[in-house]
């Protein structure tokens, strides 16, 4: 069955406190259960933020490393589900659930190649 990545964008920014973010996470782990009951859920993790990045180059002299996200952006991913969905239209049911949760969030759906 085809994979799908659902990116989870945020903003830049302080984190919610604890009382606005409880109910939504809440929801989340409730619909990550509603996804494994339906077969759908592959795995789903939660990141740090973009500035705990490290970007390792390689070059023919050897590897630089540098602190910090590959791009600076206004947003970022905050975290991502990898899900199995029968089609594009499928995925895009469960990203709809996942950003009605989100309160505004966008969530990218990309497909997962199936071989490379």
């Amino acid at each position: 069955m085809p994979q799908y990545l659902l990116n989870i964008i945020q903003p830049v920014g302080e984190v919610p406190p604890p009382e606005d973010l409880e109910p939504v996470m809440r929801e989340l782990a409730a619909l990550n259960e509603e996804m494994r009951a339906a077969g759908a859920w592959v795995f789903a993790a939660a990141l740090h933020p973009p500035e705990s990045s490290t970007v390792v180059r390689a070059d023919g002299n050897g590897v630089l490393i540098t602190d910090g996200p590959y791009a600076e952006s206004k947003e970022f991913i905050g975290g991502f589900d990898v899900i199995e969905a029968r089609d594009l239209d499928d995925a895009l049911r469960w990203a709809g659930k996942l950003a009605g949760i989100l309160g505004g969030l966008p969530v990218e759906v990309r497909p997962v190649m199936q071989s490379f």
